[in-house]
């Protein structure tokens, strides 16, 4: 019986690896400008410099490399964040770590001019690292020390704060404006492969240690106490669970700016698909959350063609009514 499920879960993840092929090819060949399946091969077995063949290397490609990257970062951040907290509405967006990492990638902007793409993913860890210490500082305090509910309420303060010191730097500095909306927007029109590059190294230091963590996140989720009991070091998990929520969520931010809701719906989706068990639950949301984000950014594409829809405002769309559900049942486990 084991076996069966165990084999069932293989060919799942097997069709949802198909599932990010086949969205990555439809990230590349659909836009304002339609390409083929032929003229893609071609621009790497026949490069002639054409339009079509520039476009595909330099901005469609990327473009789905980022998005499937920036998908799978912020699913698996979602499904350590809400094991961590026993909050199934946690996620990087809700407890202002993409807010942090944001206002700190604005801040280096508006102030130092910073153009290194190194530069931008280690101001976008502090912020974020900056952010997670303060929303687990904030929480801890008092009573009902870093509960479900002091911990959303904690994330959502220091979220609103650093939205709002990025809004008053937008202020002063309307000559930044057009430099750092290109980071605010939530969006991976644009960007190119050597962003992606200078960051994919801590995003796959991020995955792997989600992999290799993920058994002890089994033994977390049944409490502090039992998992205590049964020998885990929970200071040291916590300690690991929230450098891999700043590399990734970090990274992430760097790449693309705050994208929100990812975190949330993806890991929700995953533990009706493949369960509780993070061994596979979390190579389960990476997927998912890749394919999220490549369909929702070639979507974006088409509501007000011929220009584009930022990918944070259709990741909105889709996670408001889900974030909303949630809220309804009292943030219970769907």
């Amino acid at each position: 019986m084991i076996l069966k499920k165990n084999l069932a879960k293989v060919i799942g993840l097997i069709a949802m690896i198909v599932a990010v092929i086949v969205a990555m090819s439809l990230s590349i060949l659909f836009g304002y400008a339609d390409t083929s399946l032929q003229t893609t091969i071609q621009s790497f077995t026949n490069f002639d410099n054409s339009n079509e063949h520039i476009i595909i290397q330099d901005v469609r490609i990327p473009r789905a490399l980022i998005a499937a990257s920036v998908g799978a970062s912020l699913a698996i951040t979602g499904v350590l964040l809400q094991t961590l907290t026993k909050n199934p509405l946690a996620s990087p967006g809700i407890l202002g770590i993409n807010a942090g990492a944001g206002f700190a990638v604005v801040f280096a902007l508006v102030f130092f001019h910073v153009e290194s793409l190194q530069s931008f993913a280690w101001i976008a860890f502090t912020g974020a690292a900056i952010a997670t210490a303060a929303v687990y500082g904030i929480s801890s305090v008092g009573r009902d020390a870093s509960s479900p509910l002091k911990i959303t309420l904690a994330g959502a303060a220091i979220s609103a704060m650093f939205a709002s010191y990025t809004q008053g730097l937008l202020a002063v500095n309307e000559a930044e404006m057009d430099q750092v909306l290109f980071w605010l927007a939530g969006s991976v029109q644009g960007r190119k492969l050597e962003i992606l590059l200078s960051v994919l190294p801590y995003l796959a230091i991020g995955w792997l240690g989600a992999v290799l963590i993920s058994g002890k996140m089994n033994v977390l989720a049944l409490g502090d106490d039992v998992a205590r009991g049964l020998g885990l070091r929970i200071g040291l998990i916590k300690l690991f669970v929230g450098l891999i929520a700043v590399l990734l969520a970090g990274g992430s931010v760097a790449v693309a700016g705050p994208i929100g809701f990812v975190g949330i719906v993806i890991p929700h989706i995953a533990r009706k698909i493949i369960g509780q068990d993070h061994r596979w639950l979390v190579p389960t949301s990476a997927l998912l959350g890749a394919i999220l984000l490549l369909l929702a950014d070639v979507g974006a594409r088409y509501i007000i063609m011929p220009r584009e829809v930022p990918v944070g405002v259709m990741t909105a769309i889709i996670g408001t009514p889900f974030f909303i559900y949630l809220a309804r049942k009292g943030g219970k486990k769907v």
